[in-house]
Order: structure tokens, then C-alpha cells, then sequence
């Protein structure tokens, strides 16, 4: 393992912020053909299930950006474990300035969190371990809400010599945040502030905390798609941002190397090698990547970076279409212009959309009646329909647990607006309720795609999640199914039957 002892102090400097906009091309002068990026553009609207945005950074300019609306440039997006790169980053940060070191072992940092017998493995657990996802765990710890998440990872059993077996451990990745905090006295929010969010222009980011009030570190943390942009080119750039090393090279190097093996397919993008917290991908790129398709991946023989915030439940199908379409697309040398295929990109880019709901019924005569639900789980209590049932939105009211929720549904179109309730806790785990989701906007869409059915859905667009709801009449009862697009356990809910009141 290369050493990291060598790596000089980075001088953190005040908390201005350096971040300007990044410059944008067209494609052609950068080496890429509009027509290939307009074939990757149209092919993932059709085939893949639902992109969220997309951007592709050439020699350091922008040639290309577009948001299926709702989604759009001013929002954050959460990033699921493409939070796990950022971690990383500030691990070696850390280092950098004599906070910790590569070596240091991991119950160093928790004397007071340690069993009383640790085993032989975990004492010999060292950060470049959990860097690694090699800890010689076999599962992974449990994140209770009943202890301390550091404790309940020192407790699980450590069968493997550590650095011996792979294993993909969000929970580890919980520990680096937990190091990070314990020698810095700052939460990774904190510490990453003035050394990499500010310099880079990444305004406002957030990351949830667990119950300790640390940085959850492996997930939680939310950008713009352009952060995510940025982050990248600051990695392919060696960890230099304009004039200043924000980040050592020689971490850039360790971090994005392949660190780890994880399996021997070639087809696959999940079996490259592992680094600090940075898949390898094929064609000798790596990548950040998040659950359901968040992507910051670095082509450095291409000079090339590519963003991407999805709700797809293949996530190698991305990849493959950027292996296909975009890669062949990257030239040497600039291209005479295509001002035609530009113009035509430009126009597509700027006209993306997720599909509305549409649907030829006619609405059933049950606009402003209420229907009054069983004592359920989802503490669903009560659903009424309003609007004028002609060309206009349909406002879908509903109650939980005594708190009403009123969500207009754009007929044909995305009516924003919010949804959920402030004293709900964001769990990370996707719309497991509906009516249980924490305060947020929300954009809805809404039509009769029967005589007796409306279906409305959902779209979450600071998440990847999309809900839909499905409400069919039947004389005086009321039959309620609804599921999301994609989620980390089942995606549909039980239905739910009531009455007219």
C-alpha cells in the first residue's frame, strides 16, 4: 500500500467561497459529438426507467445538462452511498493534517465504546480497513435505535482477518464519520465546510446525523447534480481547484486505486476493484455511486466526468448505456461544429420531463364525498377528492394520524407543492408511508385513468422516489393502493378499503 506519510499539510484557508460557475462549450469544441450525447439522452428517456438529471463534464466545460422535470438544477438531490466518496475525502483531509493516521486501530478512537473482551480481529481493525470495506466482518452491524451505532459496530462478531474479505459496509462507513468527528471535534458537515463544500461553490449542502449527532457518513448527504459535477472534476483535476490543492494528490491516487477485489465478471461494473470509498468501473474509469442510480464518475483517460441522479432499479443498465453511446463519443481532437445536432440536443436537454399521468376517464361522481378508513398500520383515517372534475387539477386530500395533507394533482402537468409532516424523522429509507414521509416538496400529477379510478403520482424530486397512488370507487367503498417506484424492502403497500362517510 502506498504510503500516505508523505502527504503535506493542506492549508485550509478562510471560508470564502471560490466556487464559480463552471465554463460550458458546445460539445464539438471539446471533442464530443452532439449527435452521440443526443442518442445517450434519447435512449436513456426511453429505455431506462427514470432518470432524474444528467451532466457531462469534457476538458472541463460543460457540453451537456438536462433535468427531467420535476427535477431541476436549483434542487438537491440525495445521494444515497455516493455520500461514502465524500467521507472518504474527508478522511484524507484528516490525515493531511496529522488528525489520524491510515493505520491508526479502529478501537483506538472508542475505548469507551469497546466490548469488554474485544477479539483478536477486531483489535487488529485499522481505518484503512474500513476505508477499504474490509473489515472481516461477515455481516453488516446493525445501525440500532436503541444504542450507539459505534458501540453496536464494535460488538458485532469480526470473523475474518481484517483486509482479507470484502464486504460492503455502509455501517463502516458510518465509523470513518464517527473517527473523523472523534479527532476533529466537527461533524463531517462541519469539517468539510471551508476545506472542500465552500472552495467548490456546493452551497447548503445537508447530511443527516444519526441518534449521536454524527454525520451518518455513508449515506445522508444531499447536493445540486453541478456539486456532484464539481466534486468529480476536482478528483479527475488530482485534487486541485482553481490554483489551490484543496485535496493531496497522493489521497486522490490511493482512494481511486484499486485497493480491494470484489469479484472477477467482466461485464460487470461491480466487480472492478474497490478503493477508499470509490468503485472502479471498466474501461480503467472509476465512480461514486448510490442507491437507485447516483453517479459521479471520472474517465481520466478521456478527461471527462459525468453526473447523474436517478430512480432505477438496474443500476448497471446506466452504466452500459454510457459505456455504448457516450464513451465511443469522446475525440482526441475537437470536431468541426453540428449545429443542426447541437441545436437539437440543446432543445431535448431543455424539454425533459418524467410522463404525467394521463388518462381518458371520465371522473366518477365521487368529487368532494369523504371516506373514512379502519384503525390501520399507516394511520390512514380519511381520503376526499375535490376539484371541478372537468380540465382541472384534482386536490387529493387525505388525513394521518389527525394531520390533513392536501396535494394538488396537475391534470396532464407536475403541480408542485409539499407533502409529509415536521416531526417526522428522515430514516433514509425511501417513502416506506406515504403519509408518513418528513416535510418536503413534492411535485403531483394526477388524472381518471378509469371512470372509477384515479391515479396520482408522487414525485419526491429531492429523492428518487415516486409514489403512486391508485383510487378505485365502487359504490361507497374506497379501494387505496400505492407504491413507489423503487425502495429498499417491498415497494407496495397493502391495500386499504373504506367507506363513504
Amino acid at each position: 500500500m502506498k504510503s500516505l506519510s508523505i502527504i503535506a499539510l493542506v492549508v485550509v484557508g478562510s471560508s470564502i467561497c471560490l466556487g464559480v460557475d463552471l465554463p460550458r462549450s458546445s460539445p464539438e469544441a471539446q471533442g464530443v459529438s452532439s449527435a452521440a450525447v443526443l442518442s445517450f439522452v434519447e435512449a436513456a428517456d426511453h429505455d431506462i426507467d427514470a432518470m432524474n438529471s444528467f451532466m457531462l463534464l469534457r476538458h472541463g466545460h460543460m457540453v451537456a445538462e438536462g433535468w427531467w422535470s420535476p427535477y431541476n438544477a436549483q434542487s438537491p438531490h440525495t445521494l444515497f452511498s455516493l455520500s461514502k466518496s465524500f467521507t472518504s475525502t474527508a478522511v484524507g483531509l484528516a490525515i493531511a493534517e496529522g488528525k489520524l493516521r491510515l493505520d491508526d486501530p479502529v478501537l483506538k478512537f472508542f475505548p469507551d465504546r469497546a466490548p469488554a473482551d474485544p477479539s483478536g480481529n477486531l483489535k487488529a481493525m485499522r481505518v484503512s480497513d474500513l476505508l477499504r470495506m474490509s473489515t472481516g466482518q461477515q455481516t453488516e452491524p446493525p445501525r440500532p435505535a436503541d444504542q450507539p451505532w459505534t458501540k453496536a459496530f464494535l460488538a458485532h462478531p469480526v470473523p475474518f482477518k481484517p483486509g482479507t474479505h470484502f464486504l460492503y459496509n455502509t455501517s463502516g462507513t458510518y465509523m470513518l464519520s464517527a473517527i473523523v468527528q472523534k479527532a476533529t471535534g466537527q461533524t463531517l458537515l462541519e469539517y468539510l465546510r471551508p476545506r472542500l463544500f465552500e472552495p467548490l461553490g456546493i452551497e447548503h449542502p445537508t447530511w443527516e446525523t444519526s441518534p449521536e449527532g454524527i454525520s451518518t457518513g455513508g449515506y445522508g448527504l444531499s447536493v445540486r447534480t453541478e456539486d456532484i459535477a464539481r466534486f468529480g472534476q476536482l478528483y479527475l483535476q488530482k485534487g486541485r481547484w482553481q490554483g489551490r490543492q484543496l485535496v493531496p494528490a497522493a489521497w486522490i491516487e490511493a482512494a481511486t486505486a484499486r485497493q480491494t477485489s470484489n469479484g472477477s465478471s467482466p461485464d460487470s461494473d461491480w466487480d472492478q476493484g474497490y478503493g477508499y470509498q470509490f468503485w472502479r468501473c471498466r474501461h480503467s474509469a472509476y465512480r461514486g455511486d448510490g442507491a437507485f442510480g447516483q453517479y459521479c464518475i471520472v474517465l481520466s483517460e478521456q478527461d471527462a466526468v459525468i453526473a447523474i441522479t436517478s430512480g432505477v432499479r438496474d443500476m448497471q443498465a446506466v452504466l452500459n448505456l454510457i459505456w455504448d453511446k457516450l464513451l465511443p463519443a469522446l475525440k482526441p481532437s475537437p470536431l468541426a461544429p453540428d449545429e443542426a445536432a447541437r441545436t437539437k440536443l440543446e432543445h431535448t436537454l431543455k424539454n425533459l420531463s418524467l410522463r404525467p399521468v394521463e388518462g381518458p376517464g371520465s371522473p366518477a361522481k365521487v368529487l368532494g364525498k369523504k371516506y373514512v378508513f379502519a384503525p390501520n398500520s399507516r394511520k390512514l383515517e380519511a381520503i376526499t377528492l375535490q376539484g371541478d372534475g372537468n380540465d382541472g387539477g384534482v386536490t387529493l386530500v387525505a388525513r394521518f394520524d389527525g394531520l390533513e395533507q392536501r396535494i394538488v394533482c396537475g391534470r396532464g402537468v407536475w403541480q408542485k407543492g409539499r407533502i409529509g409532516s415536521p416531526n417526522a424523522v428522515n430514516r433514509g429509507l425511501g417513502p416506506l408511508t406515504w403519509g408518513g414521509l418528513p416535510e418536503q416538496p413534492i411535485a403531483a400529477s394526477g388524472a381518471w385513468t378509469t371512470d372509477d379510478t384515479f391515479t396520482a403520482k408522487l414525485c419526491l424530486y429531492e429523492t428518487p422516489f415516486i409514489i403512486t397512488i391508485r383510487l378505485k370507487f365502487s359504490g361507497q367503498e374506497l379501494q387505496c393502493n400505492s407504491e413507489a417506484n423503487v425502495g429498499f424492502g417491498p415497494t407496495r403497500e397493502p391495500q386499504l378499503t373504506g367507506r363513504a362517510e
